[in-house]
């Protein structure tokens, strides 16, 4: 009866082939991982995923929508007639490319958030102004669609001045 370190080896011992063929000469390596997988396990651990955003999206200052008065609203109609006559059809508007900033308020998204359905924040867009739609009381600037209810505000150098509105007509 052979003996296993200071046991002996029962004669009907499973792994006695595995056992008599001694340790490997040489240790045998792992294939090399590639660097896809291997980067895998080095990358940074987030147990509470979406977590740090929302606790980002608590610190944006929400505030309520601003209600304009009749002669700024007076205003903001006379600029977008201004604007309408510029990019009345897609000719006109390739031709003349009036650039303004719109001013719009954008509601708060986030269903979690306590401003949610009541608060928002307000958002300046500088483009192109490619089309003031009335029927649908809409502002295409660049390739944002604004509607009118929501513009506080539109700034345009040279384009709104009393000369200009009357050098145009």
């Amino acid at each position: 009866m052979q003996t296993v370190g200071y046991m002996p080896m029962p004669a009907d011992f499973r792994y006695k082939a595995i056992y008599d063929r001694g340790k490997p000469s040489l240790p045998q390596k792992h294939p090399m991982m590639d660097t896809g997988h291997r980067a895998k396990i080095f990358a940074p651990f987030d147990a509470l995923r979406g977590f740090n955003f929302a606790i980002m999206s608590k610190e944006v200052p929400y505030v309520p929508k601003r209600m304009l008065e009749e002669e700024e609203q007076e205003e903001l109609n006379r600029r977008f007639t201004i604007l309408h006559n510029l990019t009345f059809n897609g000719r006109m508007a390739r031709a003349n490319r009036p650039v303004a900033a719109i001013t719009y308020y954008v509601p708060c998204a986030d269903r979690n958030h306590e401003a949610y359905g009541w608060k928002g924040t307000y958002t300046t867009i500088k483009d192109i102004v490619w089309n003031v739609d009335f029927v649908n009381m809409t502002v295409l600037v660049g390739k944002t669609r604004v509607h009118m209810a929501d513009i506080s505000d539109v700034t345009a150098d040279g384009i709104f001045d009393e000369d200009w509105e009357h050098d145009a007509v």
